[in-house]
């Protein structure tokens, strides 16, 4: 559907962070302001970082580090052991970093995200989100992590690799699924990629909360009466694609743009997810509003406009025009 723009929304709960490996998983470790070396010591047993508190204590002392313990986030191995333990915190070279993926990021976006906040080569995360042998381990119905990696506020350590970023996003969606979510797809005919699917479309056209059940609402009435879905998102997508950017708005000549992704060119859902949806999203598609419309038009400030028939929409288009000038 056309629209005027869209705006991302940024989650503040922080995830785990790391590859979390069952035999190296890594633990969060926040050592305040002011801390003495006994806070430390038994914040470290508590996490399963060091087995005794007291050896620590001497470690510390042999190494003249007891009073040069750094205040802050640090990414730590489970049984990491006190003499490293020590050495990252008197260095602060495992202090963590907050990374940001908001919802409706696509895979292009998270990996230009992460080149420039945490110095991971773009090219490098796109790798690491084709890999194969991971897509494998997390069931990924496709030959990518599109649409399956958390959008999520994440602490990772400096110099945390593409596969373990990926990792991390990956077990993070895994791990917030609902299972209720599995049964009431089956019974509605979706399967989880198909869900996804719509929860990213709708990701991508919706501004406001409320609009989003109707949104999903729109486009499974036209998924039942076999219409195309024609939301302006999978053409930005498809142009993503092709040329690395979306464009600031799209032009009459942009809907005939050629893309497998192009719902106003092709029937059916497109061949993968658009993005990163928010849960909001997903639950939208399952329990989409209970409404006839079948088109929307965004207005000025975002909220959208819908209609039962095209003339009725066509009228809105006007409406909308009108206000804008």
């Amino acid at each position: 559907m056309r629209r005027c723009g869209r705006v991302t929304v940024w989650l503040l709960s922080v995830g785990a962070c790391g590859g979390q490996d069952p035999g190296s998983q890594q633990v969060i470790v926040t050592i305040p302001a002011g801390a003495t070396v006994r806070i430390v010591a038994e914040s470290l047993a508590a996490h399963g970082v060091i087995s005794s508190p007291t050896w620590f204590r001497i470690v510390s002392r042999l190494k003249g580090a007891d009073r040069r313990l750094q205040q802050g986030s640090y990414a730590f191995h489970r049984g990491e052991g006190a003499s490293s333990a020590i050495n990252a915190l008197v260095s602060g070279r495992a202090v963590l970093q907050r990374f940001t993926v908001p919802e409706g990021f696509t895979l292009l976006d998270i990996a230009e995200a992460a080149q420039r906040n945490l110095g991971i080569p773009r090219d490098r995360f796109l790798a690491a989100a084709r890999d194969t042998a991971m897509l494998r381990e997390f069931a990924i119905p496709g030959s990518t992590f599109e649409g399956f990696l958390r959008p999520e506020t994440y602490l990772v350590a400096t110099g945390i690799s593409a596969p373990k970023m990926v990792r991390a996003m990956a077990t993070t969606f895994r791990s917030s699924w609902k299972r209720e979510w599995d049964a009431t797809m089956q019974a509605q005919g979706l399967d989880r990629r198909s869900l996804i699917i719509l929860a990213s479309i709708v990701e991508a056209e919706a501004k406001a909360d409320v609009d989003r059940p109707l949104i999903a609402a729109v486009y499974r009435n036209r998924l039942r009466r076999g219409m195309r879905l024609q939301a302006d998102a999978t053409v930005q997508y498809g142009i993503q694609l092709a040329t690395g950017s979306r464009k600031t708005r799209l032009f009459e000549r942009d809907y005939g743009f050629v893309s497998d992704y192009n719902t106003y060119l092709h029937s059916g859902l497109p061949p993968g997810p658009i993005g990163a949806p928010g849960w909001k999203s997903v639950e939208a598609v399952l329990t989409p509003a209970v409404v006839p419309f079948l088109y929307f038009v965004a207005g000025p400030d975002g909220r959208h406009v819908f209609s039962r028939t095209y003339g009725e929409h066509l009228r809105a288009v006007r409406r909308v025009r009108q206000i804008v000038r």
